[in-house]
């Protein structure tokens, strides 16, 4: 291995004792790819099989933890018991290749598409409708007790099926996000009003899962929180306000931080100035207290020890995963020149990707360079 990427293998141990053997994550991905009714396909197990050698740890796709949290066609389940058994496959599938398995849990808000949850009851922590998305309906207090508490639920299942972890999904728009969010947060009971008592929700979800760790681990097992830094809508979420948001969860023993960005050198819109990136503001702001993986558009071996550089723990890679599967064992063995960075539509059944996830790819430009296949 060249001696420039030794950092990225570097192994590291989290706050609840997970020992990880590398600095790269597999980042979550959506693949559109389960059951109807929930279950994982065996198309999702050979996936994540296939990308799962190597790497230090496997954030899953999102699972909802209620009914009326599904936001996607194709999203895999943690909101009954009835699905430990799918989880447990999921989580075998990526342990038994070596890394850590995380299952990332998520509600999905005003996001969710009328037709994916029960009675089109699409639900929020307002009325704020997303854009060309349905108007939700307020959870009521003692609604938004029980999300919360279903958190904890997918927390228990996700250590019974055997997972290392859970990231809880606290980004992109979704309802732990617009719980926080001052655009899509207008309430004035427990769950809202000024920052502080927006946190409410956030930090309710979190202690609720720590609480099921607590109850149901018998081995190490992590906590993670996804989080997006900034909202581009006024109101709406700012660097200021992550920076709260970062200083409330550091003190919450997590296991690590992710931030969720399209590109990871991007610079902030508000709330703090454009003198560095935003990842560089929010490694500053963690401070050690807790780690941080970063992420977004980092392709090559040298962007990614680039990016380990700004002090972010853990690089999470994406796309590229999906497009070279033996990404880190050509790192490992001095073959980065290797690494494919295209693909032709000849590619899926040796890249092993479900079908509705490769349609997604294939019909999306700019996804990923798609070129000709040799003939």
């Amino acid at each position: 291995m060249n001696a420039k990427f030794s950092s990225l293998m570097s192994p590291i141990t989290l706050r609840s004792g997970i020992a990880v053997q590398n600095r790269i994550v597999m980042a979550p991905m959506t693949n559109f790819s389960s059951n109807e009714d929930g279950t994982v396909t065996d198309a999702e197990i050979a996936y994540y099989a296939r990308r799962s050698k190597g790497v230090g740890m496997v954030v899953t796709a999102c699972a909802y933890v209620t009914p009326n949290g599904k936001g996607f066609p194709g999203e895999f389940a943690a909101d009954r018991d009835d699905m430990i058994p799918s989880l447990r496959r999921l989580a075998s599938a990526i342990r038994e290749q070596g890394a850590k398995a995380v299952l990332q849990i998520f509600h999905g808000g005003r996001a969710c598409p009328p037709n994916l949850v029960p009675n089109g009851d699409v639900v929020s922590a307002g009325t704020v409708p997303a854009e060309n998305g349905a108007v939700p309906r307020e959870l009521t207090e003692d609604e938004a007790e029980a999300i919360v508490r279903d958190f904890g639920a997918a927390a228990r299942r996700a250590i019974e099926a055997g997972f290392d972890g859970v990231e809880i999904h606290g980004a992109n728009g979704y309802l732990i996000q617009q719980f926080y969010s001052p655009h899509t947060n207008r309430r004035n009971d427990r769950w809202g009003g000024d920052a502080e008592k927006r946190l409410a929700f956030p930090l309710a979800v979190v202690d609720a899962v720590k609480a099921a760790v607590r109850e149901h681990a018998k081995r190490p097992f992590a906590v993670g929180y996804r989080f997006s830094p900034e909202e581009p809508e006024e109101p709406g979420l700012t660097m200021a306000e992550t920076f709260r948001l970062i200083d409330a969860l550091a003190e919450q023993s997590l296991d690590y931080l992710h931030v969720s960005l399209q590109e990871f050198w991007s610079a902030p819109r508000r709330g703090a100035d454009a003198s560095k990136p935003r990842i560089e503001w929010i490694v500053e702001r963690a401070a050690g207290r807790v780690p941080v993986i970063g992420v977004g558009s980092i392709r090559t071996p040298d962007e990614a020890a680039k990016a380990l550089r700004s002090g972010v723990e853990f690089v999470a890679l994406g796309r590229e995963l999906i497009v070279e599967p033996d990404w880190v064992a050509k790192v490992e063995e001095g073959r980065e020149d290797d690494i494919r960075t295209t693909l032709t539509k000849d590619d899926q059944a040796e890249l092993v990707v479900p079908d509705p996830l490769w349609q997604a790819i294939v019909n999306s430009p700019g996804w990923f360079p798609v070129v000709e296949p040799k003939r």
